[in-house]
């Protein structure tokens, strides 16, 4: 049985930024595995979406529809940038914050000695692709040091060049690679903590049906591989416009999730606060459906990993969506230096802290 904790701790990763007394009720819908805590962390984060942690502690928030990117430290919000053409993607390197908006990426030198008056950004690029549909980016620093970051398909299916890609870059944006074709919309990425392999969530088409295509977790092994878009949807289902190629001609899936369930944010646990059966293990974010019929997804789910292989998924946060009707919905996954784990809720514009205590 899950317990809901509110913490009032003056230590970093401890303080919860006071929220509304709704939003800590409806935590008490959501159910995690025995021993394990949920608590509110921050609100009143319009859009939260993804979320990166500075060298100092600063956690760092970017948004989509709302424009915005935060910082949180010490029990308080700031405001780093407004007004920019959804900036969901946020890394963090050698001190600097990096911004990815639709159609550039920015930095911010020294950026936790400054988040009262965040300095001028300096311009890394301003030359990506313009189109809002599946524009919004997602950007992390590989363990080679390289920018990389998704181009979604400018499309619900569509061939267009230059676009369903997953590129690298040096961090001034320079030596740019196409890593990984085939994308349709990946806006979530990391690397395996000992392989150091590339694993990306996929959204897959819609206007299939509620049941197909299945939404994806790809592994990159190669670069150049290709996966699919937009002639092969989940590994088995050949697009019925795009059929020139066989689904045998491309890299399959490493998991198929739900049809629907709209993967965004996964994240390796790399911590050592969780049980040993949770570490090194792949979660992903569940955003949930938006034009099925019967709504799926709203969760965190545990894809246990062995080498390359996923060996079985099973639900770690449920309870967002009731019935029919999400009072939440699950964006990104960030794991803290201490062990414990921040999901992000862009519905409710707020941050959950996940902790584990032991069975009581």
């Amino acid at each position: 049985m899950m317990t809901i904790v509110f913490l009032l701790s003056s230590a970093v990763h401890h303080k919860v930024f006071a929220g509304p007394a709704t939003t800590q009720t409806l935590l008490k819908t959501l159910k995690l595995p025995p021993g394990f805590t949920i608590e509110l962390y921050a609100d009143n984060l319009p859009n939260a979406r993804t979320m990166v942690e500075g060298r100092k502690g600063t956690i760092f928030v970017g948004t989509r529809q709302h424009g915005a990117v935060y910082a949180l430290k010490g029990g308080k919000r700031y405001v780093i940038a407004e007004g920019l053409n959804m900036p969901n993607g946020i890394a963090f390197y050698q001190d600097a914050l990096y911004v990815a908006s639709v159609d550039q990426i920015v930095r911010y030198d020294n950026i936790e000695d400054h988040l009262s008056r965040p300095p001028r950004p300096v311009v890394i690029r301003n030359d990506l692709p313009r189109e809002t549909h599946h524009g919004w980016r997602y950007i992390a620093f590989a363990p080679n040091n390289r920018l990389t970051l998704s181009i979604g398909a400018p499309c619900n299916v569509c061939l267009e060049p230059d676009y369903a890609q997953i590129r690298s870059m040096k961090p001034d944006g320079t030596d740019e690679r196409v890593i990984a074709k085939g994308v349709r919309n990946s806006v979530g990425f990391t690397w395996h903590p000992q392989t150091k392999k590339l694993w990306f969530s996929d959204n897959g088409r819609d206007s299939l049906g509620d049941d197909i295509p299945f939404d994806e977790i790809n592994r990159l092994d190669q670069a150049g591989e290709h996966f699919g878009f937009p002639y092969c949807h989940g590994g088995t289902v050949t697009d019925p416009v795009f059929k020139q190629y066989s689904c045998h001609n491309f890299k399959p899936p490493a998991w198929q999730l739900g049809a629907h369930v709209a993967p965004l944010g996964i994240a390796f646990y790399t911590g050592k606060a969780f049980p040993a059966s949770y570490r090194q293990q792949l979660f992903v974010a569940e955003h949930g459906s938006w034009n099925r019929s019967s709504k799926v997804g709203y969760k965190v789910v545990m894809l246990s990993i062995k080498g390359d292989k996923v060996l079985r998924e099973q639900p770690f946060i449920t309870g967002w969506l009731q019935g029919q009707k999400a009072w939440g919905r699950p964006a990104y996954i960030l794991v803290l230096k201490d062990g414990s784990m921040l999901v992000s809720d862009d519905k409710r514009g707020a941050i959950y802290r996940v902790s584990y205590s032991g069975i009581p």
